[in-house]
């Protein structure tokens, strides 16, 4: 298993305190072991298998539909040594039945129509004993972590879903309960074998100010040099942590907020993630 302070140090950078707990649950969960094959699913820009890469030398494979996502992955990850990536969909795998150890399912199923048909040809590529590990947008989220669109819904049944004030409903068919996560996942064949929520306190806008304001900054390459390093989830060696950098100062005070958040918050507490660790038989 990989230590906690190695955790952390992957995730210095990182502004989005729920993406910090999905790290630590997949390491946890997926255990990345020089002899194993994992497969993210779907792969986005390749933080995951750039962090997996990073502290193993197992066998990677990163599945994306979006090209420009896939071309995004391949200037991250894409020269990085025994790692594949594969433009294609979810629900017709281009791999043999039961050829990995682990896949990673972080906020996919949100995206897709049919969750339980995308999770059935996750299960066919698994070996009997691997294990899935799968994260979800909670639909019962915090207020402070996107306001708009937890005021549209509370007032008016409605939520904005596409563009900067999209918010934790960004490009989703739907949000999870719990009970909805984990009968997906077992109508699919797994055991459940662990469920996790996490990531109820957050600073105000959260959401809106990390993937509306600051994600486009910085792929445009707006930012300048030293924040850049500082915000970069695909670099981990290059931000020295001075406060002195506003960046580095604006991750500290996300912290600090982040601080009464446990690795798994009480049932029916609002909290941003949901978590399931599913083993195929």
């Amino acid at each position: 298993m990989v230590d906690l302070a190695t955790l952390e140090h992957m995730t210095q950078n990182e502004a989005d305190m729920a993406f910090k707990k999905r790290v630590r649950t997949i390491f946890e969960w997926i255990a990345p072991r020089d002899d194993s094959v994992i497969l993210d699913c779907a792969c986005g820009r390749g933080f995951y298998l750039n962090m997996f890469r990073y502290v193993s030398q197992c066998k990677l494979v990163g599945l994306e539909l979006d090209w420009p996502v896939i071309e995004k992955a391949k200037n991250n990850v894409g020269k990085l040594p025994n790692l594949l990536l594969t433009n294609a969909n979810i629900y017709q795998l281009p791999y043999p039945d039961n050829a990995f150890d682990g896949v990673i399912l972080s906020e996919i199923l949100e995206h897709i129509d049919h969750d339980v048909d995308g999770l059935k040809e996750v299960y066919r590529v698994l070996k009997p004993g691997g294990v899935v590990a799968i994260t979800v947008p909670n639909a019962n989220y915090p207020f402070w972590w996107d306001p708009i669109n937890k005021t549209l819904e509370s007032v008016f049944k409605t939520h904005i879903g596409k563009g900067p004030l999209a918010g934790i409903w960004a490009n989703h068919v739907r949000l999870y309960t719990a009970d909805h996560l984990r009968q997906s996942v077992l109508s699919a064949g797994f055991v459940v074998e662990e469920e996790r929520a996490f990531t109820h306190s957050s600073f105000p806008f959260i959401h809106n100010l990390v993937y509306g304001l600051g994600k486009p900054l910085l792929e445009a390459g707006a930012l300048p040099k030293s924040m850049a390093n500082a915000a970069d989830r695909t670099t981990f060696d290059k931000n020295d942590g001075s406060l002195l950098n506003p960046m580095n100062l604006a991750l500290s005070l996300l912290n600090f907020f982040d601080r009464p958040n446990v690795m798994n918050e009480a049932p029916g507490r609002s909290t941003v993630n949901l978590c399931i660790k599913g083993r195929k038989q």
